[in-house]
């Protein structure tokens, strides 16, 4: 069964959801995994995409837009992959980052979610229905405070 980790954030660097959500992504991609981003929409799934290409001095997180023509040859997946719309391939299964504010309704062929919630009330409440979603078809929830 997915496991659903919401990430609460604060204030600063740690409040915002697109460094956070690079920062999963990074770590995840460290460990092996192949991660789908599931931006707000095409704009922000760009802005993603560009702030991938500078997220850390020195270091690098191999990525792609969904949809995109392929940087890699077509049998080497880009193990970060970036979208907002239809249901990411079957190769990103391990970690789901849900940017958007309900719950993909693909969300239960991944092995974790991962629910970023931000600071501002409105984000908050959102948060709080995404939870009850999860809670009430009994995944197993985390919580951490960043």
């Amino acid at each position: 069964m997915t496991r659903v980790d919401f990430y609460i954030l604060g204030d600063g660097p740690s409040g915002d959801p697109d460094t956070v959500a690079c920062r999963l992504a990074a770590k995840a991609w460290g460990l092996g995994h192949a991660i789908f981003v599931h931006a707000l929409d095409d704009a922000h799934a760009r802005a993603l995409d560009d702030r991938l290409w500078i997220w850390q001095q020195g270091s690098f997180v191999p990525h792609a837009l969904a949809g995109a023509a392929p940087a890699l040859p077509a049998d080497v997946p880009a193990p970060v992959l970036i979208g907002s719309g239809d249901e990411p391939p079957a190769d990103h299964w391990d970690l789901l980052i849900n940017l958007q504010h309900g719950v993909p309704a693909f969300f239960s062929r991944y092995q974790r979610v991962a629910e970023l919630v931000a600071r501002s009330e409105d984000a908050r409440q959102r948060g709080r229905e995404r939870y009850q979603f999860y809670r009430d078809r009994g995944y197993e929830l985390h919580t951490h405070h960043l």
